[in-house]
């Protein structure tokens, strides 16, 4: 490619790597930025203008340029990947954005066991190798009233884990209306595939009765899989078996039950004035011989997959080599313990475990929080309006439930909701808000605390960057 004479002349004006860099480490010490980061964006910085003359989009060049693009790209590299957010979506378990907030009592667990040795896997009573999951097996049968437990990685692992286990080469049986794909598509037949178990289904999408199942038992039926439907609900004309009554059936017929519920809580939300979920003691209570369920969800801890049931099957799982690929680590651990101990009293739960507390906040708090918000905007150039609208429990939970809520809308003049909404979301630290019927809107009931005064300052910022 021939090059103009002006483009020639852009490229002699390129200062060196050298020159580049002896500038950048005499405006940033040396200590607050590693040499090699300085040393890659300055080559960086060079590249990037090279093909911007190419191109012809590079109207001038000198050090100043240049060493802006470079401070910008030392910048990006030295701000962490995983950041904080402000969440105003109104969605509490926000799968994209690190579902659910641990309470404060799961973090000050993860420091004390994070910068010291702990007995992860060392029993203190007999000064022998033990097991992880001592920490919070007894926990979770206290809680739940199983017979055992242990935790994995996450639910998709615990049902991955429990399959291979229990159905590896035999027949599971399912409903139709239980076929569930989750976020990742994350399916139930691919994941009995991937086991080695046989999906055999049963039912229609709509109306499975306890005599499909009976009619499906053969020699080769090794599971009986009832899995809630967490993320979506069919209505109208529907039947389900409960997990009472399949249990009756696997008595009778010599064959297990697991129950995979997603989400699993030990809350009854209904006691909140909320609606019904399946509680994981409702089906332990019920006889389920594996419940699995996860951690990070309406339970609101860390991502763990947790699973109880008879000791005899928990032992079984335990063996299972896939065991060790799914292990949780002592981070999470740390967290789950924390947060379990909160469940010994539910009035203390809800009120520190953060996605408890928030998806039970009634709708005065939320007025409450969105007052507070316009009035820290009020000052500024923009406008703020009251919205009656509605948050959601999220995480593939609760999947018909609003929460009602008192929303803010926020218009800044000459700026359009989208506009308004990517700016926001290039903020630091990024704000997350939703739009609906062309209003940008921040739903108070996930603003955290602090959170306000961020907001404030990044639309501060935002209408004294306007021309």
């Amino acid at each position: 490619m021939e090059l103009r004479d002006t483009q020639k002349q852009l490229l002699r004006a390129l200062p060196g790597v050298d020159t580049l860099l002896d500038a950048l480490t005499a405006e940033i010490p040396e200590e607050t930025v590693p040499r090699s980061v300085l040393t890659a964006s300055a080559r960086e910085a060079l590249e990037a203008t090279r093909r911007a003359i190419f191109t012809g989009t590079h109207p001038t060049v000198d050090l100043a340029s240049v060493l802006t693009l470079a401070h910008d790209l030392i910048h990006r590299k030295m701000r962490p990947n995983l950041t904080r957010v402000i969440n105003g979506t109104g969605v509490v378990v926000h799968t994209n954005l690190g579902r659910s907030l641990l309470a404060q009592e799961a973090l000050d667990r993860i420091r004390a066991v994070g910068d010291r040795y702990s007995n992860l896997e060392f029993n203190l009573a007999t000064g022998k190798r033990g097991l992880r999951y001592s920490a919070v097996e007894e926990l979770i049968c206290e809680i739940s009233g199983a017979e055992a437990a242990m935790v994995v990685n996450n639910n998709a692992g615990a049902v991955l884990l429990c399959l291979d286990t229990l159905v590896n080469g035999k027949e599971a049986v399912v409903s139709r209306g239980e076929l569930v794909e989750i976020g990742g598509a994350f399916r139930i037949p691919d994941v009995m595939a991937k086991s080695g178990g046989i999906l055999k289904e049963v039912g229609t999408t709509n109306r499975t009765h306890l005599r499909d199942y009976e009619q499906a038992v053969t020699d080769e039926t090794g599971l009986f899989l009832k899995v809630h439907t967490s993320n979506y609900s069919i209505v109208g004309f529907t039947s389900a078996v409960s997990v009472a009554e399949l249990v009756t059936l696997g008595k009778e017929r010599g064959i297990p039950v697991m129950d995979d519920l997603g989400s699993g809580t030990f809350v009854d939300f209904g006691d909140y004035g909320l609606p019904s979920e399946p509680t994981v003691q409702q089906s332990v209570k019920a006889g389920a011989d594996i419940v699995t369920f996860s951690g990070d969800k309406l339970l609101g801890g860390p991502q763990a997959g947790v699973i109880v049931g008879s000791k005899t099957h928990i032992d079984a799982i335990r063996k299972n080599p896939l065991t060790r690929a799914l292990r949780i680590d002592k981070l999470t651990l740390a967290a789950l313990e924390a947060t379990l101990r909160l469940y010994r009293d539910e009035a203390e739960a809800v009120a520190n475990i953060p996605t408890l507390r928030m998806i039970t906040m009634d709708r005065e708090e939320t007025v409450a929080r969105a007052t507070a918000l316009m009035d820290a905007l009020a000052t500024l150039p923009v406008t703020t309006e009251a919205l009656a609208l509605s948050s959601r429990p999220g995480g593939g939970s609760l999947p018909l439930l609003e929460l009602p809520s008192c929303c803010v809308g926020i218009t800044v003049p000459g700026m359009g909701a989208s506009a308004l909404e990517k700016t926001l979301r290039a903020n630091d630290p990024p704000v997350i808000g939703r739009i609906e019927n062309e209003t940008y809107i921040l739903d108070p009931r996930t603003l955290q605390e602090g959170d306000i005064s961020l907001i404030a300052d990044a639309l501060e910022t935002l209408v004294e960057a306007r021309p």
